[in-house]
């Protein structure tokens, strides 16, 4: 975990990373992914080096989840390098490692490696199905532990991309959220649960566990978050005091922006009508949070309904339970010798255990309901005002910055005409045309922001596309949910049926037939 510390360090500093790492990467991961296992394989065997030398630096590389982030392929490539100078592959060389720049490994010609078809930095070019090979995240509840004046509530967090176990608590969480703005500021980072400091019971326990595991799937498959050293410390680290020492090692680590080889060409992968579709793109997925939140009540009012009726069939049975334990007896004074409530309460006990399945097989049901389509749109909900959010930010954010710089630039002119005007002195002038020459650099800056600003917007909408899909799926498992629930309680309902023809007496009225009562008038 040291090596893995001092290489994210390393990482974010520019200067360390020769340029040929970065051709490296872009030649055998164009789309800015996670390198295939396959590739780095045969990446290695150009090296030249010895088999028994590169399953060393194959070892020395996390390679479990079956591929490799851009910081580990940088960290095989300078193992490389040192190996060829003679060096053996080992974690201090990364951990000592004090250069200005990492050794360059020679390679020879990769052009074999690049795949046949480079996708364009302006389309995202996934659909949900390939989001989702991303890494699959479980959060689960630790038993708590009981302090002397507060209890704690741990989280047992898996990722199945890296293979790890690691335990966190919710101001873990707090920490990695606060970084990942700073560190992705146009990119769609949705909301943390909140945080409830007195009488959080178990329910509110709950549903804040199954909200941390929709914001850390969301993040873990975010394809420009997905390789950050940010979150593979955040779901690997297995030391103490996980939020200060996440923020000790990445709380000075640039922005995006500041670090992406596509900010400086930002202004070419945004067309002239990108604003009008940016705003008409807008409008289109406010609608369609509105109607899935509007889906998402109506879900909630289903697995409800299940609650209730298995509440409902529960105490129908509870009820039947009471009547067949009634303690009076039948004397003949008060049945003249008809024994038909006698018979009927013998009945009821074997009656109500029909009714305690029914209960149950309804509360399967709204479990069903809640987990295979409730979280499932809670998952959508979340990314959907991620969006509305991430366009308030766009647009308080860098927007505003750039219209407090047209401004200055604005009135330094008019402050530099007016000073001709009234004869000022040609040192005021001059100060004055430096300080617009500074402000135009300053301007330059705020567009070009505004303009990755605007491309990442362009690939978070197609973000939010692809996850669109979830809605279909939701609603072929909500078809499939309700033809199972009604079919299991209607198998047991017809139980039900010949166990109460059994415990009634002889020659009880039958029930209706064609909604007509035997004991109607008519």
């Amino acid at each position: 975990m040291a090596t893995d510390l001092a290489f994210g360090r390393i990482f974010y500093i520019s200067g360390s990373v020769p340029p040929y790492y970065r051709e490296v990467y872009n030649i055998i991961s164009p789309t800015s992914s996670n390198v295939n296992k396959e590739l780095f394989t045969k990446l290695l065997v150009k090296s030249g080096l010895p088999s028994q030398t590169l399953s060393l630096i194959w070892e020395l590389v996390d390679t479990k989840q079956g591929s490799l982030s851009r910081s580990s392929l940088y960290k095989a490539l300078a193992l490389v390098a040192w190996a060829q100078q003679g060096k053996q592959p080992s974690t201090k060389l990364l951990e000592n490692f004090s250069g200005e720049e990492l050794p360059r490994p020679e390679l020879g010609d990769l052009s074999d490696l690049a795949p046949e078809k480079t996708s364009s930095p302006t389309q995202l070019g996934l659909r949900y199905p390939d989001i989702c090979q991303l890494d699959t995240i479980e959060v689960d509840l630790v038993p708590e532990k009981k302090g002397l004046f507060l209890k704690h509530v741990e989280y047992q967090v898996s990722s199945k991309r890296f293979g790890s176990l690691v335990r966190r608590r919710y101001n873990d969480f707090v920490a990695l959220h606060e970084l990942l703005l700073g560190r992705f500021p146009y990119r769609l980072i949705p909301k943390l649960p909140p945080k409830k400091m007195v009488g959080a019971d178990s329910h509110f326990i709950e549903e804040r566990r199954k909200s941390l595991r929709r914001w850390l799937t969301l993040v873990a498959r975010h394809p420009a978050l997905n390789g950050d050293p940010l979150l593979s410390f955040f779901l690997t680290y297995t030391g103490p005091d996980v939020q200060h020492k996440i923020r000790e090692v990445f709380r000075r680590v640039p922005d995006e922006f500041t670090t992406s080889e596509l900010a400086a060409r930002a202004k070419e992968l945004v067309p002239p009508e990108t604003h009008t579709e940016f705003a008409n793109s807008r409008d289109q997925i406010r609608v369609i949070l509105n109607g899935i939140s509007r889906l998402k009540q109506i879900a909630d009012v289903l697995a409800l309904r299940s609650h209730g009726y298995a509440a409902d069939m529960a105490e129908l049975g509870s009820q039947l339970t009471s009547l067949a334990n009634e303690p009076h007896g039948s004397s003949s004074w008060a049945t003249g010798g008809n024994n038909v409530w006698a018979d009927m309460k013998k009945g009821f006990h074997i009656i109500s255990k029909e009714f305690g399945l029914l209960s149950s097989k309804a509360m399967q049901q709204a479990v069903r309901e809640e987990d295979e389509v409730c979280e499932r749109l809670n998952l959508l909900l979340d990314i959907l005002i991620a969006h509305r959010e991430l366009c308030e930010r766009h647009e308080k954010g860098v927007a505003q910055d750039h219209n407090k710089a047209l401004a200055k630039m604005l009135s330094l002119k008019k402050r530099q005409m007016q000073g001709v005007i009234k004869g000022t002195d040609a040192e005021s002038v001059e100060q004055l045309e430096s300080k617009m020459m500074e402000q135009e650099s300053v301007i330059a800056s705020v567009e070009l922001r505004n303009a990755f600003s605007l491309h990442c917007l362009h690939l978070e909408t197609q973000l939010v596309h692809a996850h669109l899909e979830i809605l279909a799926a939701v609603l072929g498992t909500l078809v499939a949910v309700q033809i199972r629930g009604h079919s299991e309680m209607a198998d047991v309902w017809r139980l039900i049926q010949p166990t109460v023809a059994k415990c009634l007496p002889e020659n009880n009225i039958q029930p209706p037939v064609n909604g007509t009562s035997p004991c109607s008038d008519k």
